[in-house]
């Protein structure tokens, strides 16, 4: 039988106590969960255009052009959609083209000295899929050509792609938590063959608090990849932060693999998968899909200074007409995005939970006699 018994001063206090710091644990946690834990001085980009064709929603790939911007969107479930879009300086679509077949899910653009674009067809959320490929086109081609490969252990869900000093594609693969892999074909791309790739290394993504939709998450992944024009310099982005690695003797793998980048905080973006070098290489342009975000919103193309001193002198080629900020949180229900990452939340709340039950259990026992 259970007899309450008297709650002196001492129980009381040493009661208190725990309670104390069972609280400032749930804070603490609280605050790794939560999406505001911004970067101390971290800024948001600048506006240079917001694309306002309705087919650009989920806009997850994008390099500069001499002319403009050339950008892809994420999946293929709606044909009109499933397009290679050329914008000009100031984000109107000036013209498509279409793909002679089905892409399964595009996910990032790079752009050779050639003028060729490649569209990685990368994305692989279930991790199910026998091949991936790379689109090329070339410059005044009429259509892309596809080049299938295989990853050489398992399947991965991959977001971005960079070219190598020789031309050769690189796939950097998401990852989760902090670390992401490497891979390149093993031997010359072929449009009638499958070309088999070969694991070339990893990266460890460096830890940062940046603000981003999807807290601790979206610091781990890697969304997209770019090439600076003179090839001196490369930049991983996540949900949060750009990257840049420097390449000075044309090694781009041992550059991602032993280097340590420079970091350029991307604050609140709604969803970042897409970053680029502008012409001139002195800036990074990002751009986010608007899907799920409130009723308006814009994908809007953003500058951020690129943190290199060995960028060039020339003029800068964007347009830098002021353009009314995008929102920078996610709708309700989109929070996880593509991936359903809606899960953190929830196992952060339950975990909350969990530890104010063991909170109030303890007091209790601090308080009662048997």
């Amino acid at each position: 039988m259970r007899v309450r018994g008297r709650l002196t001063w001492g129980r009381r206090a040493r009661a208190g106590a725990v309670v104390t710091a069972m609280l400032a644990g749930v804070l603490s946690l609280a605050v790794v969960l939560a999406p505001g834990a911004a970067t101390a001085g971290a800024a948001a980009g600048t506006p240079v255009c917001q694309v306002r064709d309705d087919r650009l929603r989920e806009i997850s790939g994008m390099v500069a052009t001499d002319g403009g911007y050339v950008v892809i969107n994420d999946g293929a479930d709606d044909e009109a959609r499933r397009r290679i879009f050329f914008l000009d300086q100031r984000c109107a679509v000036a013209r498509t083209v279409s793909f002679p077949s089905r892409p399964r899910d595009t996910e990032d653009l790079a752009i050779g000295r050639d003028g060729t674009v490649w569209v990685a067809d990368i994305g692989d959320n279930d991790r199910s899929r026998p091949t991936v490929g790379v689109w090329r086109l070339a410059p005044g081609a009429k259509q892309p050509v596809l080049h299938r490969m295989s990853y050489p252990d398992r399947p991965h869900d991959a977001e971005a792609l960079l070219l190598d000093a020789s031309g050769r594609p690189l796939i950097v693969t998401k990852g989760g938590s902090g670390t992401v892999f490497l891979y390149a074909p093993a031997t010359a791309l072929r449009s009638d063959a499958t070309t088999p790739l070969t694991a070339l290394g990893q990266v460890t993504v460096p830890g940062t608090t940046t603000s981003n939709p999807f807290s601790f998450l979206g610091r781990g992944v890697i969304t997209g990849a770019a090439s600076a024009p003179d090839g001196r310099r490369v930049v991983l982005r996540s949900y949060a932060d750009a990257f840049e690695y420097d390449v000075p003797d044309g090694d781009v793998v041992r550059a991602l693999t032993t280097g340590t980048p420079r970091i350029t905080p991307l604050p609140d973006e709604p969803q970042g998968e897409s970053i680029t070098y502008s012409r001139d290489g002195r800036s990074l342009l990002t751009v986010s899909e608007s899907a799920g975000q409130p009723a308006g919103t814009r994908s809007t193309i953003l500058r951020y200074p690129a943190t290199a001193s060995t960028a060039t002198a020339a003029p800068s080629t964007e347009s830098v007409d002021p353009v009314s900020p995008t929102a920078v949180r996610p709708a309700a229900g989109e929070v996880g995005g593509e991936d359903g990452q809606t899960w953190p939340l929830a196992l952060g709340a339950g975990t909350l939970l969990v530890l104010l039950g063991l909170g109030g259990a303890l007091w209790w026992r601090h308080t009662s006699r048997r």
